[in-house]
């Protein structure tokens, strides 16, 4: 791509920006260096430096840095816009006419229940949520949440683990930011007591 730009650009935060808004999936910094010819370190300073803008200034927007691949933790990232988080009533009620279908409650556990214990089997996965999964399993497959990545050893059963889409969707960098679990599980009084 050398050598194709010519004339005066405008400046590299403006170009970024205008790329960032017409990507549907994470770009790297090596590939937005490449297509604007500066740089990697100057352009992954300049992304940097306009997600705190974005930040300081309170915008709608966010530019974030998330995970990209096939989900592993090979520490591939790129970057996309997103809308902020205090946002999400708004974007929900504009997206609310059903232009986007949401995962059910089986769907979210199960996907959960892959995103924590991959690779995982599909046997395992029903028995940690005590239905049958299959079903789940390939809405999730279709949707590109999760991936085939192999087969267990001992039985020979195909194993599951989350996707690139799954980071980029969920917004993290790679699996070690996923939410630790223990403050959200009831405490042993609380489990007496339901019993």
């Amino acid at each position: 791509m050398a050598g194709e730009l010519s004339g005066a650009l405008p400046p590299l935060k403006a170009c970024l920006e205008a790329i960032l808004m017409v990507v549907d999936e994470p770009v790297t910094d090596v590939v937005l260096a490449q297509v604007i010819e500066r740089p990697k370190g100057e352009v992954a300073d300049a992304l940097r430096e306009l997600a705190e803008e974005y930040t300081q200034q309170r915008r709608g927007f966010e530019l974030r840095e998330v995970g990209i691949g096939d989900g592993s933790a090979s520490g591939t990232t790129g970057w996309r816009m997103y809308s902020r988080p205090e946002c999400a009533p708004v974007v929900e009620r504009f997206v609310r006419d059903g232009q986007q279908a949401k995962l059910t409650q089986a769907a979210l556990e199960t996907l959960a229940v892959v995103a924590y214990r991959q690779p995982v089997s599909r046997s395992k996965v029903s028995a940690i949520r005590g239905v049958n999964c299959d079903g789940v399993m390939r809405t999730l497959l279709a949707r590109g949440l999760v991936e085939e990545c192999g087969t267990e050893h001992e039985t020979g059963a195909l194993l599951y683990q989350t996707t690139g889409y799954f980071l980029e969707r969920m917004g993290l960098k790679s699996l070690e930011e996923l939410p630790d679990l223990a403050p959200l599980l009831p405490t042993a009084a609380e489990v007496e007591e339901e019993a």
